[in-house]
Formats: C-alpha cells, sequence, structure tokens
C-alpha cells in the first residue's frame, strides 16, 4: 500500500522551518529525519510517530493511536495516528509538535558500515 502523499505534504510544510530535514523512504513510507534523527512518519494513512517513552502511555489514550509493536515487542518511543486523528490542523500540530519536541532528546542510529 503507497503512503498518503497528502498526509506526507502535510507533514513537509509543518517541518519546513527547520533547517535540517530529509526525507527517507523507510517503514513502507516515508520517513522525515531532523537533525539526522528519524522524527516523523508516513506510512500507509497513518503517522509514525517518535514521541518517547516519557508520554508514550499518555498519547496512547487519544483516539486512533495504536502501539507500534516490532517482533512482539512494544516500541515505548513511537505511536502510530490514523489519518481520521489529525483532520483539523490543531489535531495534526499536537502531533508534530511532539515529535520536534522529542527530536532534540532522541538518539541518532548509529551508521551502518557499507562494504
Amino acid at each position: 500500500m503507497p503512503y498518503n502523499e497528502i498526509l506526507a505534504n502535510r507533514v513537509r510544510e509543518a517541518l519546513c522551518y527547520l533547517p535540517n530535514v530529509e526525507e527517507k523512504k523507510m517503514f513502507r513510507g516515508v520517513c522525515f529525519m531532523v537533525d539526522g534523527k528519524m522524527c516523523i512518519c508516513v506510512s500507509g494513512d497513518e503517522l509514525m510517530c517518535r514521541v518517547g517513552p516519557d508520554v508514550h502511555e499518555e498519547v496512547l489514550e487519544r483516539n486512533g493511536t495504536r502501539a507500534m509493536i516490532m517482533k512482539g515487542k512494544v516500541l515505548k518511543d513511537y505511536v502510530y495516528v490514523n489519518k481520521n486523528a489529525v483532520k483539523t490542523k490543531a489535531e495534526f500540530d499536537y502531533w508534530v509538535n511532539h515529535c520536534v519536541a522529542f527530536n532534540k532528546f532522541a538518539k541518532a542510529s548509529k551508521p551502518k558500515n557499507k562494504k
């Protein structure tokens, strides 16, 4: 399933004020890297938001969210947010602002050795 271009364009517009944003194709969609760290992704009709472990349980209580599970384990830094939960600008901005705020504290992935 291709990623939602409308949702991706909203993210692009929301992040355009930041100086160091890069797009990478991953997670069956597009991921927006801020300062070399994964910040927010569009996968299918969902946002994959990197919000951090301190607010993980709190944000999962919001409508249209679900935990990110990889190999049977809940990843506490991430949640999926359905496109229907970000219809308004206020709802959308809530998620983008959480992702950008956590990005300052997030650790970057270690570079992979290319052979």
